[in-house]
């Protein structure tokens, strides 16, 4: 009993682990569609350049900013500088007397009629010592006896530069104060850039900060939008996959005129081509099959019929080997209708025009006891395949010969102009009615008018027409009731 059980158990667990088995694989499927598809891998390109973008464009930002207010605090460097030249070529206020050689008075001057802008500091030295500052509260770096103070009291000359310190970075523009040939003094104008490029840093994180935010919601949104223009593929997917042999019906709605809807059309077109060829395949092997069973069932009939009887075994071989004559002609017609699809159907020579329309009319002779005629010889040379228009012209007088009677007229002719040459065959037969006129060339189609039945399996014509269309021509019909036909061969000289 227990082995039993575990044998019960072990069918179980085989019979489970492969459907759970598809099951993690459906899920891995979806998974990997999900994450590797068309949707995601728009979106994380989307992502990737606008986050690219974004990274650029506010790298850029910071610098353009940095850039200008250099320019800015350059340019008020050297307005404070311009002023107070003007002031040292002036006069004082107070007394109104120049400066001469009193040059605290002149930094003292300076110093009380001009306020430095935020982060600007005033520097006046006095023999080589700092002697006043607007504002007066300066940093530890500006203070008395600091590296900087001692280097600038020693320039000669004015300078323009800059310093990096543990703060960040000061601009500076000096310029040295001389009574006669001796420098007394020297005017500093420096600018700290540190808050104004903290003040920067902190716009920069603002903008990055909503950039990211923006980021985030377009990329939800391309996500939307990716999801609505890859719709009409989706639908494409599931039409193709809901396509069978049996049912060729379904299409593709078309909206609008961008190139979605232009693989639409040409998805439906194809869709159109294939119901057509499998219209055509089920109709050729539903005909083909008819035309094939009875001559088998003749033979198969006969020979289960046959006796010792030398006579009527004579005459059931005759019949036997007519059949499958006719079986074989069939055959050779349909191989021939599949070879006027490949390229090496046709063998081109250069055809004289006028002794190929009489060999024409000499062979059609033969054919059956009508009113035979030619009624025109083409003068002039043509590139063809000469076997296969003999082939056509032949199937095409054999088929009039069918459809008249002993003492009609049945003509051959040709011609020859600058565009095209013709070959007719034109007889005074029964004539084709205009509903039949648009089926006859199709394979095993057959007059619906006709007073006597063909022998043929109604590939005559198609076969006609597979070799005018592979020398780039046509096959025209004139006909009417009572009054006979006209098949015009037509093969344009432009593909010769």
């Amino acid at each position: 009993m227990r082995e039993k059980d575990n044998y019960i158990c072990n069918n179980l667990l085989r019979n489970n682990r492969p459907e759970g088995g598809r099951m993690e694989s459906n899920r891995f499927q979806q998974w990997s569609r999900v994450i590797w598809g068309t949707r995601s891998r728009f979106l994380a390109w989307y992502v990737v350049l606008m986050a690219v973008s974004a990274l650029v464009s506010i790298l850029a930002i910071r610098q353009v900013l940095f850039l200008r207010l250099e320019k800015r605090i350059e340019k008020s460097l050297a307005q404070e500088v311009e002023e107070f030249r003007q002031l040292v070529r002036g006069r004082n206020p107070t007394t109104g007397e120049f400066f001469g050689d009193d040059v605290s008075s002149l930094f003292k001057v300076f110093l009380s009629r001009n306020i430095p802008n935020d982060d600007e500091f005033l520097l006046t030295l006095l023999d080589g010592k700092l002697y006043s500052s607007s504002p007066s509260a300066l940093p530890k770096y500006l203070q008395e006896n600091s590296d900087l103070i001692k280097r600038w009291a020693k320039l000669t000359q004015p300078k323009r530069g800059q310093t990096v310190i543990l703060d960040g970075t000061i601009l500076y523009l000096t310029e040295p104060v001389f009574i006669g040939k001796k420098m007394r003094g020297t005017f500093i104008v420096v600018h700290s850039t540190a808050g104004e490029r903290n003040e920067i840093d902190e716009a920069v994180i603002a903008i990055t900060q909503v950039t990211i935010a923006v980021l985030a919601a377009a990329s939800i949104l391309a996500w939307v939008a990716a999801g609505r223009v890859l719709a009409p593929l989706w639908l494409l997917t599931e039409t193709a996959r809901s396509i069978r042999e049996s049912d060729l019906t379904g299409r593709l709605p078309v909206k609008g005129s961008d190139e979605i809807a232009e693989l639409s059309i040409t998805f439906n077109q194809m869709l159109d081509r294939l119901q057509s060829a499998f219209a055509s395949q089920r109709d050729f092997i539903n005909d083909a099959g008819h035309e094939l069973r009875t001559p088998l069932t003749i033979i198969r009939g006969h020979l289960e019929l046959l006796e010792d009887n030398p006579q009527e075994r004579q005459e059931t071989l005759e019949v036997v080997m007519d059949e499958l004559d006719r079986m074989n002609r069939f055959v050779d017609d349909l191989i021939l209708l599949a070879k006027a699809e490949q390229p090496d159907f046709l063998v081109l020579k250069t055809v004289d025009i006028s002794s190929l329309t009489e060999e024409l009319y000499i062979k059609a002779k033969a054919l059956a006891d009508r009113d035979w005629r030619l009624e025109s010889k083409g003068k002039g040379l043509i590139v063809a395949d000469r076997q296969r228009i003999t082939q056509a012209v032949m199937n095409l007088a054999q088929n009039a010969t069918q459809h008249t009677k002993i003492g009609d007229v049945i003509a051959i002719g040709s011609t020859l102009s600058a565009q095209k040459a013709c070959f007719w065959v034109r007889d005074t037969g029964e004539g084709i009615s205009l509903a039949d006129q648009e089926r006859i060339f199709q394979r095993f189609a057959r007059g619906t008018n006709s007073r006597r039945r063909s022998d043929g399996a109604g590939l005559g014509l198609a076969i006609v027409q597979a070799i005018a269309e592979a020398h780039g021509g046509s096959v025209e019909l004139l006909s009417q009731l009572g009054e006979g036909s006209i098949f015009t061969l037509v093969i344009p000289l432009a593909h010769s």
